[in-house]
Order: structure tokens, then C-alpha cells, then sequence
């Protein structure tokens, strides 16, 4: 429900200058063009060589529930106007710079805005049907934007004009996927751009917010950095390989996921090896981490089910070997001190295991938090203790200390 004091408007404003910023930079990369971009500085989006000359501005516009018309009194024609002209009096737009007014309203026929369009362009009929505006118009919204305009001569109203291009009609914040997509089609297999996209508008809206907050003094975000990070995706989306995801790579341990987890039969299975606190902390998150990435390759379809059964034989046929090694090293009626150093050798492997999912995966947390889902499972498929089958079945009394089988996370296959 909506208030009169709802700021879902300006929000969405806001993250359709990001989304813009984003597509106009892809362009820019697609053509091989060096620049810095910035969000709020000059203008909504500002596009600079490298050495800081600013090259193309853009003022975005958008409009959620209304059709908006772009008439000559319009706001958001004259706003942008204001920030032009006012910018190109202090010097701080050099002539010469591309004014780009990009904005999801329409321009009706025969009005400024539609005599500014790339296409049918009119600047001189479009300057006298502002001008006129400026001597008829009442608006007092508007009367610092006309004053900044008049105080403009009459050749640098034209020179200004000249620079400005209306893009009216535009897709709004919530239908540019498909523009976006179209800039990345050739970076990961159709049926995972969506996947892709979603990744690299994440990169770009943490790498936007770090501009932000420098203020004026951010040097803006590089054309480079955005082909690094582009160059990085695509080597996470080819068939050898899979993403994995900066929230979970610096994902931290807090209590209440500790907590969650402390029943689980893994931990079980930790505990009765004596595994010290920080070990058992340490696969908690792993088995988090593991979990919650691997579940999104299966809903991005970026893994298939029959994959993770297969990945899964390995490690279980892998730990057998280093399982069973370990037994033979000890007697059967060894004392129980001996049982859980072998125990915790068996672990230690596992937790040095590099035993990849698809050879271009090797992050660790990966190999560390399947043999922990494998612990989880009931009944559990891999241990660390000789016994471990007897003894996970004197603590799971039917008393349940245990969380069910659905509850228990390692079924994201």
C-alpha cells in the first residue's frame, strides 16, 4: 500500500539511472571506447575520456503510473534544460558535449522535444518554440530553468541545442532486460544470460554505490573495470566452469546461522570426533556456503541434478579409499582416543580435498561443504569416525535433537 510519503517513484528513478548507466557502458565497451562513467555528478550518468573531458550526458527520466508528456513546458524537459545551460555558463560542460535527455514519457508531435530526436531533427524551429515558452509560460517550477535559458546569448542557445538529443519512449526500469541482454548475448549461452546478467548488475550496482560514496572525489568507474569484470563472467559461464558468487565467497559465520546448524547430523559427526570449536564453526559455513551455491545453480539451470549425482559419487567413492585406509590403520578394539585421531586424519583430508565439480571450479568451500552435505544426509553417506554409523544412532535418539530429513540442507541436488 502507498502513502503520500512513499519515495517509490524517486527509488525507481534512481535505479533506472544504475540500469542505464550499466547499458550505456556496455555500448561504449561493445565499440571499444575508453571512458569513465559516474553516476550524480555533472549529470545522471556522465561518460568522460580518460583524461576527464566529458564527452556525453545523460538526464534520466522516469515515469512509473502515468503516460508523461514531454510537452514544451514540460519539467523534465526544462530541468534538464536548466542543468545544461547552467553547466555551460560555469564551464563546467565544455561546447561540444553530447546532452542526452533519455526519458520513458512521450513528445508530442510537432513539440521542442520531438524537433530535438536524432531522427527529423528541426534545432532552429525547436529553439523558437523554447524561446517562446520562456516569454508565455507561468510556471514558477520552471523560472529558474527559463532564466538560466535567457541568460544564455542567442548563438550559445543554438550551439547548446545543437547537443541535445531527445530519447523519447524509452523502456522503463523494469523492461531494459531485454537491451541489457542484447549487449551480453555473446558472453554466456542464451539460456544463462539471465544468470549472467543477474551477476553482473550486482558487480556493477556494489561498484556504483563505492562511487557514490566517494563524492567528488571518485575518479569514476573505468571502462577497464568493466572489462575485467565481463572478461571474469564469461570464464564462470563456460561449460568447464561455474560462478561463484562474491556474497558467499565473504560470507561470515554470524551466531544465528551457528545455531541453526548446531543440531545437524554433521556437526553430530564433528563432535564425535572431538573437533575443536573452530573447526566445527569453520564447516558450518562451509556446508552454508555449499548449500546455498549450489542451489542456485540448479535453479539457474546452470547445473543439472544428474551432475551433482555424479559429482557426489566421486567424493563418497574418493573418501572410501582414505576411509578405509585409515581402519586399516588401527585395530578394531583400538581404544577410542585412537579412533578419533584416525578420525580427525579422514577429516583433515577432506578439508584438503580438491576434488573440483567442473575443472574450472576450485573454490574450496565447494569440495569442503559437499563432504559435510554428505555427513548430513540420513542416513548419512560419508563419516569420519570408524563407527560412525553406531554412534550417530545412539545420539539421534527418537527424542529428536535432530532436525527431520527435510529440514536438514544437504538434499540441494
Amino acid at each position: 500500500m502507498s502513502t503520500p510519503f512513499s519515495a517509490a517513484d524517486s527509488a525507481l528513478g534512481y535505479l533506472y539511472q544504475v540500469r542505464l548507466g550499466l547499458l550505456w557502458s556496455l555500448r561504449r565497451a561493445r565499440a571499444g571506447t575508453e571512458f569513465v562513467v559516474s553516476l550524480e555528478t555533472l549529470d545522471d550518468v556522465t561518460f568522460e575520456s580518460t583524461g576527464g573531458t566529458p564527452e556525453e550526458l545523460l538526464q534520466a527520466k522516469h515515469h512509473r503510473n502515468r503516460e508523461a508528456s514531454l510537452s514544451n513546458a514540460s519539467g523534465d524537459l526544462w530541468k534538464s534544460l536548466r542543468v545544461w545551460f547552467e553547466g555551460h555558463a560555469s564551464k563546467q560542460i565544455p561546447t561540444g558535449t553530447a546532452l542526452y535527455l533519455l526519458t520513458t514519457g512521450a513528445a508530442p508531435p510537432d513539440s521542442a522535444a520531438s524537433l530535438l530526436r536524432s531522427e527529423r531533427r528541426n534545432v532552429e524551429k525547436a529553439l523558437q518554440l523554447l524561446e517562446s515558452v520562456t516569454q508565455t509560460s507561468e510556471s514558477e517550477t520552471n523560472a529558474p530553468a527559463y532564466k538560466a535559458f535567457l541568460a544564455a546569448s542567442n548563438t550559445a542557445r543554438r550551439t547548446i541545442l545543437d547537443n541535445v538529443v531527445v530519447l523519447d519512449r524509452a523502456p522503463g526500469v523494469l523492461t531494459i532486460d531485454d537491451d541489457l541482454k542484447a549487449e551480453v548475448h555473446w558472453s554466456a549461452e542464451t539460456k544463462h544470460l539471465n544468470a549472467f546478467l543477474q551477476r553482473l548488475e550486482g558487480w556493477w550496482l556494489r561498484r556504483v554505490i563505492k562511487q557514490l560514496a566517494a563524492g567528488w572525489q571518485s575518479a569514476g568507474i573505468l571502462s577497464a573495470e568493466l572489462e575485467a569484470e565481463m572478461s571474469e563472467l564469461r570464464e564462470q559461464f563456460k561449460q568447464d566452469n561455474l560462478p561463484i558468487d562474491d556474497d558467499l565467497l565473504a560470507f561470515t559465520l554470524d551466531d544465528a546461522t551457528h545455531a541453526a546448524h548446531d543440531d545437524y547430523r554433521f556437526v553430530h559427526q564433528l563432535r564425535l570426533i572431538d573437533a575443536g570449536r573452530k573447526r566445527v564453526a569453520a564447516a558450518i559455513r562451509d556446508f552454508y556456503r555449499a548449500y546455498e551455491q549450489r542451489s542456485r545453480w540448479l535453479r539457474e539451470d546452470l547445473l543439472l541434478v544428474g551432475d551433482l549425482s555424479r559429482y557426489e559419487g566421486k567424493l563418497v567413492e574418493e573418501w572410501e579409499l582414505v576411509f578405509e585406509a585409515a581402519k586399516d590403520e588401527i585395530e578394531a578394539t583400538a581404544a577410542e582416543v585412537a579412533k578419533r585421531k584416525a578420525a580427525r586424519s579422514v577429516l583433515a583430508w577432506a578439508e584438503r580435498a580438491t576434488l573440483a565439480i567442473r575443472p574450472g571450479v576450485t573454490e574450496p568451500f565447494i569440495v569442503r561443504g559437499s563432504f559435510h552435505m554428505l555427513a548430513d544426509e540420513k542416513p548419512p553417506r560419508i563419516g569420519w569416525h570408524p563407527d560412525f554409523h553406531d554412534r550417530l544412532a545412539e545420539i539421534l535418539t527418537p527424542s529428536g535433537t535432530v532436525p527431520p530429513e527435510d529440514a536438514g540442507g544437504g538434499d540441494a541436488k
